[in-house]
């Protein structure tokens, strides 16, 4: 007994100190394995919260990201490690601001005179009585021409608008889910539509570029502003008189730099930066208001403003007396008569 006894007592000194070297060895590897001072979890969190204050203050660091100072980015676009572009903090402020409510202003300013012009001067009558008689004076496919181009400029305009304005205007009393509806039909419209617009502007360019070309009868029109806001005596004239030749080219040149940068827009950085495509979105909206609002009184004078105008698009035909007051040379022309017998002409009831 006393025998095993003691090869008990051996073999439970054995299992104790085995235990006592697997004690040590798990100490020793867990202090190998623990951070050095200062890099425990929690001093690592406090340097990180240190470090972000530190950032925060950092004013030299801040205003090289102000002006566009660029950091790293793993995607293959450059541009996107650029934290902050402060251009377009400034296009957004002139954007919004400026070019929105002068915009605005001039429509309705534009609006308040042609009410004014009206209510003073009222409807321009045929002098002294309708002919009877007419004349043609556009074709139907100038007609095509003018109205393609005009239908697609009005939902274009009324769309554009929309864009700038209509979370001021529509939004209120629509609601937002009928408003994000119809803003989403309205830039559908207006990106499609936008090339029915170019269409017909070049095809107005190719009929009507060679009448709008000017002549020695702009210079007299232009001093007597066609008789529009005095007397009944209205000056000589081709085809398209000064103001209408004025309305061509500005619909001409101011389409064509919309139909630029709007396509410009529909696939922007093709072939414009940044900072271009930035100016494209504000010349296209400054743009488009300037023309709008031209085209409003355009739109009035060939309707409501002037007695037998709208029949030059409506049906191509125009009463003779009409042509004769307000474009002498060009029926002349049209007729075969001579250009001597104007004054006469005119007379004619």
């Amino acid at each position: 007994m006393s025998e095993r006894w003691r090869l008990g007592r051996l073999g439970g000194l054995l299992v104790l100190a085995l235990v006592a070297m697997l004690m040590i060895a798990g100490e020793g590897l867990a202090q190998s394995m623990r951070p050095a001072p200062g890099q425990e979890p929690e001093d690592f969190l406090r340097q990180q919260q240190n470090a972000g204050r530190v950032d925060v203050n950092n004013a030299e660091m801040w205003r090289s990201v102000r002006k566009g100072a660029a950091a790293y980015a793993s995607i293959p676009d450059a541009r996107a490690a650029i934290l902050v572009q402060s251009d377009g903090e400034r296009w957004r402020e002139f954007y919004r601001g400026p070019l929105k409510t002068y915009g605005a202003w001039y429509l309705a300013a534009v609006v308040a005179a042609l009410a004014l012009f009206f209510v003073i001067r009222g409807r321009l009558k045929i002098e002294p009585a309708p002919a009877g008689r007419e004349i043609l004076r556009f074709d139907g496919i100038e007609r095509f021409a003018h109205w393609l181009a005009a239908v697609s400029f009005v939902l274009l305009a009324l769309t554009g608008l929309n864009i700038s304005y209509g979370r001021f205007v529509m939004l209120p009393w629509m609601g937002a889910e009928a408003f994000a509806t119809i803003s989403q039909a309205g830039k559908s419209v207006h990106n499609y539509l936008g090339f029915s617009f170019i269409v017909g502007l070049v095809a107005m360019f190719v009929l009507w570029v060679r009448d709008n070309l000017p002549d020695a009868y702009d210079g007299p029109w232009i001093a007597n502003l066609g008789g529009l806001f005095w007397g009944h005596d209205h000056p000589d004239a081709r085809k398209f008189n000064a103001g209408q030749k004025f309305i061509f080219w500005v619909v001409i040149l101011g389409g064509g730099v919309l139909a630029y940068t709007g396509i410009s827009m529909m696939f922007p950085f093709y072939w414009l930066s940044m900072a271009n495509m930035q100016l494209a979105v504000l010349v296209h909206a400054g743009v488009s208001i300037a023309l709008i609002g031209i085209m409003i009184a355009h739109v009035y004078i060939g309707s409501l403003g002037m007695e037998g105008a709208f029949d030059a698009m409506g049906h191509g035909y125009v009463d003779e007396n009409w042509a004769r007051e307000h474009h002498s040379i060009w029926v002349a022309e049209t007729l075969g008569e001579e250009l001597g017998g104007l004054d006469a002409a005119r007379g004619r009831a």
